[in-house]
């Protein structure tokens, strides 16, 4: 689990960080961690600007699914978001 926090803002094209690492080698845990982070990074506020919402951070995850982030857990997470009506509280 320690690897999958690590690499949790990994992306599947190379393009993350830490160690600039591609989907064959970011951790499952990895990859449904960084969905669930940009999901929640935008849906809530930060001190440096408003919360953007669910919606936009839906469409975040699904225009970059297969590119940036892992398909299963793109669904998995656009379930949650609109057949669960999944809220972070």
């Amino acid at each position: 689990m320690a690897q999958g926090v690590l690499q949790h803002h990994e992306r599947l094209d190379g393009s993350g960080y830490p160690s600039g690492v591609t989907a064959g080698e970011i951790t499952p845990e990895a990859k449904i961690l960084a969905v669930a982070d940009v999901v929640e990074a935008m849906a809530s506020h930060r001190p440096y600007r408003p919360a953007l919402g669910i919606e936009k951070a839906l469409e975040e995850i699904t225009q970059n699914r297969g590119k940036l982030y892992d398909p299963d857990a793109v669904d998995v997470w656009g379930r949650l978001l609109t057949e669960k009506d999944f809220r972070f509280d």
